[in-house]
């Protein structure tokens, strides 16, 4: 293949040869070779694909939310190619014959992927260790909302094992100690986010950050949803993700949202989510990831204490960050770095993350002229809603994956085709 005349997120206009699964050259001007398909590609703006290190693809145990392959065929729909799932399936991926379960599920995946382990009180580390992790995490620190918790000791000893076995650890981290009881009285749709009030994700990140620190070891944390807490991260030498829901969304869309809001880390004020942009146009945050986290419509139905927590996003994220380039709020080499060029660097994909000849042709073409409103109708996620309706996006014209072109946005169709552990 051919992609000809696009124009990187650098500016700069390049054709870019594909051979195999690989990116063969990169240059001003290619001439054609015999047999090569030409993608005509003037006008037009070529990415590395997005690695999202977050996402929650429900199998084993929920497929009726989603599935690995209604999962990945949204996140090719949304240029992301590839995938990082966390353990808190049923059964949860904490031991080696749990690992062993979903990886055999993941023979439907269309994109590459990896498998995280998960850490509970009755984790299994020696059968884990043996198979091919992509990280420890989430870890679920002081977290008192699931079977997923777990307490400093345990986090400790986690935080050894993954060292020892040079394995990222990622954290979820809040600290249920401080959550507000008295907002358990309320029963309107803002009484989550009152609830898990921001100084639990702040407190749990510094404790995180300094059992860490004085282990000489490192962590990631996920969705972090206060700037504080990105400070308090940034400052220590660890690294932070932050999802399209705590960058765009706050308190105030909560009256339109309702129950269907609800998540962990809860949507925070309008200034703190400033902040947090903030802090991602600075270069303060290191990753975008979606923390992609489907349930049914009829399951969110339901009292603020009672609905799921979690919404979709791996189909949306990138095209809502390119409208933010559009708009002026983000600078396309910024949202480059933030979902391929650094999460493939922190978590070790070498072959990924950058338009170079030696890396894996994972792609992704767009126009960005050519803006749309998210629509739930037209995703391709299990999932039948959105918390980003009707909000401007622009979406991938084509998404390729190792050299394969995975989906095509003008006839809406994917390829036949499997994905592969990143770590094998």
């Amino acid at each position: 293949m051919l992609v000809r005349n696009a124009t990187l997120a650098d500016g700069r206009r390049r054709t870019v040869r594909v051979r195999g699964d690989r990116i063969a050259e990169v240059a001003a001007t290619l001439e054609v070779e015999d047999g090569e398909t030409v993608l005509e590609a003037d006008g037009k703006h070529l990415l590395p694909g997005m690695v999202d290190v977050h996402v929650h693809l429900r199998q084993p145990g929920h497929s009726h939310k989603e599935t690995w392959r209604s999962g990945t065929q949204s996140a090719a729909a949304g240029g992301v190619t590839t995938v990082v799932d966390q353990p808190n399936t049923d059964p949860p991926t904490v031991t080696g014959p749990a690992f062993d379960s979903k990886a055999a599920i993941t023979a439907d995946a269309l994109v590459d992927f990896g498998l995280n382990g998960g850490v509970t009180p009755d984790w299994d580390p020696v059968s884990l260790f043996e198979r091919p992790l992509f990280a420890l995490g989430e870890i679920f620190l002081a977290d008192s909302t699931g079977d997923m918790g777990i307490d400093e000791s345990l986090f400790v000893t986690a935080l050894e094992r993954a060292a020892d076995e040079g394995v990222p650890v990622t954290v979820h981290a809040e600290d249920a100690s401080l959550f507000d009881e008295a907002a358990r009285e309320r029963t309107d749709a803002d009484a989550w986010s009152a609830y898990r009030r921001a100084e639990a994700e702040i407190e749990a990140v510094r404790r995180a950050c300094h059992i860490a620190g004085e282990r000489e070891t490192e962590v990631h944390v996920a969705h972090a949803s206060t700037p504080e807490g990105i400070d308090i991260a940034n400052a220590a030498g660890m690294t932070t993700e932050v999802t399209p829901h705590h960058l765009l969304l706050s308190r105030e869309d909560l009256t339109d949202l309702g129950t269907h809001g609800r998540m962990n880390p809860p949507l925070r004020s309008e200034e703190r989510r400033e902040g947090v942009y903030e802090r991602v146009v600075d270069g303060t945050v290191d990753v975008i990831a979606t923390d992609h986290a489907p349930h049914t419509s009829d399951e969110k139905d339901a009292s603020i204490w009672d609905a799921p927590s979690g919404v979709p996003g791996v189909e949306t994220a990138l095209p809502l960050l390119l409208a933010e380039v559009v708009d002026g709020g983000l600078d396309l080499e910024r949202v480059r770095d933030l979902t391929a060029t650094k999460p493939a660097a922190l978590f070790d994909l070498p072959d990924k993350g950058a338009i170079e000849p030696g890396n894996h042709a994972d792609l992704v073409l767009v126009d960005l002229d050519d803006i749309s409103p998210v629509r739930a109708s037209d995703l391709h996620t299990s999932c039948d809603w959105t918390p980003f309706e009707g909000f401007d996006a622009v979406f991938p014209e084509w998404t390729i994956a190792r050299g394969d072109v995975v989906y095509r946005r003008d006839s809406d169709t994917f390829a036949d085709r499997q994905g592969l552990n990143v770590r094998e």
